[in-house]
């Protein structure tokens, strides 16, 4: 076994699943790598088929996230946003850590993005378990991808269960607010809710880790919000953009803009686990990540001059 196959067999273990045994006589010739491939395969929709594989209580399936999901948001990540991450060493190696991030784009791309970029460059290949809103989870097929992607509903119960088993979790606080704003309020955080997500860190001493994207403000560019349509379709807003909805489907593709991802030192919690219900240690927590956040925004950009470049 090469040292690479080696590499991608602790991975798997690590993420819960074994991949099938690799024969010996398996060179690094490409047809003995093509058959390698085909065989795992093979053994991957047969466990799938026949139920073998495990999922744990929020629905996460890690074979299929790593098998399916990652690699096709490797795709758009690292070859149609071409994004730079920054201070993947903020992250614990191991053990939970509360990630909070900006929200933009229109469509909540950012999101699965950061959870792409986080997964590939931590040395350990850590799952983000991102909480969602309420509306992802009431529509069918959508609810079930993202549950077997790991995501969960955004509710202080559900947070400070998965960060008391140590994992790393995602969170947005702007909300839709921040993801329907229009392109004229690029890069403008909106206001953070209540600070939730300060109280599900403060009870379980978890570490806060702010991270800043650059680059979702300009794949779908809102430039006005039809609210009497998205009233009527019950959505939170309906947007006008360049190529939507005056491109039809062809409308979803996003703009090819360049991606900057900054994870920042962490803020611990430990010394403020007796606050968590402290309005005014909440509310200044908040505000500390929110301005840590924007600050690192405003670097981002002048670090990226051209939307579209290299």
């Amino acid at each position: 076994m090469t040292s690479e196959q080696s590499t991608a067999a602790e991975r798997a273990a690590r993420n819960g699943h074994v991949p099938p045994p690799v024969d010996p006589a398996v060179t690094d010739e490409p047809h003995d790598i093509w058959d390698h491939r085909v065989a795992a395969g093979l053994a991957f929709l047969r466990r799938r088929l026949s139920g073998q594989y495990e999922v744990d209580e929020f629905g996460f399936d890690a074979e299929l996230a790593d098998q399916v999901f990652h690699p096709v948001l490797r795709v758009l990540y690292r070859d149609w946003f071409r994004t730079e991450v920054f201070g993947i060493d903020n992250l614990p190696l191991k053990g939970a850590g509360l990630v909070v991030g900006n929200h933009s784009g229109t469509l909540a791309l950012d999101a699965l993005m950061l959870a792409a970029a986080l997964h590939d460059k931590h040395p350990e290949h850590r799952h983000l378990r991102l909480l969602g809103a309420d509306l992802v989870f009431r529509m069918p097929v959508l609810s079930e991808l993202a549950r077997k992607a790991g995501s969960t509903v955004a509710c202080n119960p559900d947070a400070e269960r998965l960060l008391g088993t140590g994992e790393l979790v995602g969170v947005f606080p702007e909300g839709f607010k921040g993801v329907g704003k229009l392109y004229a309020d690029r890069y403008k955080l909106q206001r953070f809710g209540r600070g939730g997500f300060v109280s599900a860190a403060l009870r379980t001493g978890t570490p806060i880790i702010p991270a800043a994207i650059v680059g979702a403000e300009e794949i779908y560019p809102m430039l006005a919000d039809i609210k009497p349509l998205a009233r009527l379709l019950k959505l939170p807003y309906f947007p006008v953009t360049p190529t939507f909805p005056w491109l039809g489907p062809l409308g979803i593709v996003p703009l090819p803009s360049k991606w900057l991802i900054e994870f920042c030192p962490p803020i611990p919690t430990e010394h403020l686990v007796d606050h968590a219900d402290d309005p005014l240690v909440v509310f200044n927590l908040a505000d500390q990540v929110r301005e840590t956040i924007q600050q690192t925004l405003h670097e981002l950009l002048e670090r990226r001059p051209d939307p579209f470049g290299r």
